[in-house]
């Protein structure tokens, strides 16, 4: 093959490509089976590979993913990505219905509703009918560059179609579709990798991701619903989020013309309303229709249809006054408590679990609810064969909110506290100050596994291949009773354990070695001492310098050092007592365990002075960030107090916020952060 024929040949298979790419995740009429879709794909691949310089930005080859990336760069939104007003209540509802009558002076106002996606929001733009970037919202004026990662998304086109505005600028929602989610969950699962929480979740980290490679094999969607530049060429956008860029849609309604025209997906669902009545009429409908979406949903939308309204209408410094989000209330469900199962954790402390009639809720079916503790059983007066409510809010767990006491026949049974351990008959002890009841017995079965599992986690240790299901081999074969047990396992013993060929129990054999390297804090961290989290750890090391030191500490020594309260000093200081804790440390450090820190030498001294506190969705995992400031002299906390000199927001900022804002603690962004170094 020629240059010239491989160039004609390379632009048909791309824009043949591009059409069956539309007609199956937009318009959801294939014309082709994925084998022939296949087929041209690998045709045009091979003519890339042969001729590299016809490789284009556009082409559907590029949507597997490119090298990682060394983080993400910062991109200004050309117009605000601004946030909406909640309402929770049909009379709140009403109430915005009345605002809008009495801001443009007439009774009927044309309003869309949509079901508003619980997923990440994004702002998309194409110059030239070629895909240029995608930002996430940031703080609504920048945002992070995830275009490597927002082109591996199947269903978002990167070229538009030729009889479309070539520029254009589009807002969306990036989600993880539920069948997707579930899909994933059990994959990590079977990894030995924990479940992620919720499908929102799921999209914010898989977002987040520095190498494409790994987005590439996640189940990422998008959904648009609004424009804010669309022209022939690069003309001004318009002035507010959703507002009709000059020459562009004049109207929600046209906004949604041109996402179908363009090939960008829009909502699935949607109404029109002119009148109070009718908005709630819609909203009530959309209730009973998202459950059969393909995404979650947690409210809906409404926006005046008109741009010309929208723009008399306006807005205030942070939301339009055009449109607002009316908040569903978390799906509940009837079902019958069966049972009451106990869980024993790492630290003893045993958790009721609810075993349910099945009930389908929330696009899954739950037959298991959290019951929190004892106490909250008493409080609710729960018992066995109650008709109970159950939430589920965004969780996988969902919880059971109330009981049915109008239901009883009489032959409900109440749930006694248990007196011993479910698993190894130990009496159970409970302190005075808290509501957890513990097993006391370091050795039992449950409580060595989850110790185990978290010594090994991602968060701790690190060590690879050493999830649940093999943990809880190697404890009931005795081959393990503790942490330091995990050093002394050797390819004899592991060759008996289920699954394990040679290649695994290698792999396994050498990230054991690896984990020894491990930082201490990881260390202090995995050891699962009462109330010890990661960024106690990090700072108890940071303070003292090695394990060694931490143990040889004081209660008042401990209580000195930053974030280590009066509940969680005596803690420490009591697990370093217990003899067993210690002839564990000793086996650990003679296993060849790293027990204190090496000094590294600092980038520079440029935050020398600050305490920062993290918080939000930012572009890398906390822990490197975190490890990035103290690099260049600044220490990080857990907690926002009058000690911070700045708290690092990314999306989603939370209570820290506020509480940041009462305190007058700086505020700053990521790109604001990465200036400062």
């Amino acid at each position: 093959m020629t240059h010239a024929e491989a160039t004609a040949r390379a632009a048909f298979l791309r824009t043949e490509l591009h059409r069956h790419n539309r007609l199956y995740y937009i318009e959801a009429r294939p014309e082709i089976s994925d084998q022939a879709f296949d087929t041209l794909l690998r045709e045009l691949q091979d003519i890339e590979a042969a001729f590299p310089d016809l490789v284009t930005p556009d082409s559907p080859t590029q949507r597997v993913g490119g090298a990682p990336i060394e983080g993400f760069t910062q991109i200004r939104h050309t117009v605000p990505m601004m946030s909406l007003d909640n309402t929770y209540s049909e009379a709140e509802m009403i109430a915005f219905f009345l605002r809008l009558q009495k801001g443009l002076g007439r009774e009927s106002i044309r309003c869309v509703i949509e079901p508003k996606v619980d997923g990440v929001a994004i702002s998309v733009r194409y110059e030239n009918g070629v895909l240029k970037h995608a930002a996430t919202r940031g703080d609504g004026q920048t945002g992070d560059d995830v275009s490597a990662n927002a082109r591996t998304i199947q269903s978002l086109p990167l070229r538009l179609p030729a009889d479309c505005p070539q520029t254009l600028e589009a807002r969306g929602e990036v989600f993880m579709p539920k069948e997707g989610f579930a899909k994933l969950n059990e994959e990590r699962e079977s990894a030995g990798e924990p479940r992620f929480a919720n499908p929102r979740n799921a999209t914010a980290g898989t977002l987040k991701q520095l190498d494409p490679r790994i987005v590439a094999r996640r189940p990422l969607d998008i959904v648009f619903y609004g424009i804010v530049d669309a022209s022939a060429d690069a003309a001004a956008p318009a002035d507010d989020l959703f507002s009709a860029a000059p020459g562009g849609p004049q109207s929600q309604s046209e906004v949604h013309a041109l996402l179908a025209k363009a090939g960008l997906r829009k909502a699935d669902l949607i109404w029109k309303a002119d009148s109070a009545e009718g908005l709630l009429a819609a909203i009530r409908e959309l209730d009973e229709k998202r459950k059969t979406l393909p995404y979650e949903t947690d409210g809906a939308v409404i926006k005046v249809d008109s741009s010309a309204d929208q723009r008399e209408l306006g807005a205030t410094s942070k939301a339009p006054r055009w449109a607002i989000a009316y908040k569903y209330q978390p799906e509940q469900a009837e079902t019958r408590l069966l049972a009451v199962d106990i869980q024993v954790g790492r630290t003893g402390a045993l958790t009721p679990v609810a075993r349910l009639e099945p009930v389908f809720l929330s696009g899954s079916t739950v037959s298991n609810a959290t019951l929190h503790n004892f106490e909250e059983i008493e409080r609710k007066d729960i018992r066995v064969g109650d008709l109970v409510v159950i939430e589920k809010a965004g969780e996988i767990i969902p919880a059971v909110v109330m009981v049915k006491k109008e239901s009883r026949t009489g032959d409900e049974t109440a749930i006694p506290r248990p007196p011993h351990c479910p698993v190894c008959g130990t009496a159970v002890h409970q302190d005075e100050e808290q509501v957890v009841i513990r097993c006391p017995n370091p050795h039992c079965p449950e409580v060595v596994k989850r110790r185990l599992e978290h010594f090994c986690s991602r968060g701790a240790m690190d060590i690879r291949g050493l999830g649940e299901s093999v943990v809880a081999q190697l404890v009931d074969a005795r081959l393990v009773r503790d942490a330091a047990d995990l050093y002394d396992l050797d390819a004899l013993k592991l060759a008996g354990l289920e699954r394990q060929g040679s290649k695994s129990i290698e792999n396994l054999l050498k990230a054991l070695a690896e984990s020894k390297q491990q930082p201490p804090w990881r260390l202090v961290f995995g050891l699962g001492i009462l109330h010890v989290g990661v960024t106690a750890a990090r700072t108890l090391i940071e303070h003292f310098g090695g394990v060694d030191a931490i143990a040889a500490a004081s209660i008042e020594e401990l209580t000195q050092c930053p974030d280590i309260g009066a509940v969680v000093a005596p803690s420490i200081h009591a697990w370093f007592r217990d003899p067993v804790n210690a002839a564990l440390l000793d086996r650990l450090r003679a296993a060849g365990l790293t027990f204190t820190q090496r000094s590294v030498e600092a980038a520079s001294d440029k935050l020398k002075g600050t305490t920062w506190v993290l918080t939000g969705a930012l572009s890398q995992p906390r822990e490197e960030i975190a490890d990035l400031i103290r690099a260049h002299g600044g220490k990080v906390s857990g907690s926002v107090s009058g000690k911070t000199t700045y708290l690092l927001a990314g999306e989603d900022a939370g209570s820290k916020l506020d509480k940041a804002a009462k305190l007058g603690v700086a505020v700053v962004s990521e790109e604001m952060f990465r200036a400062m170094l």
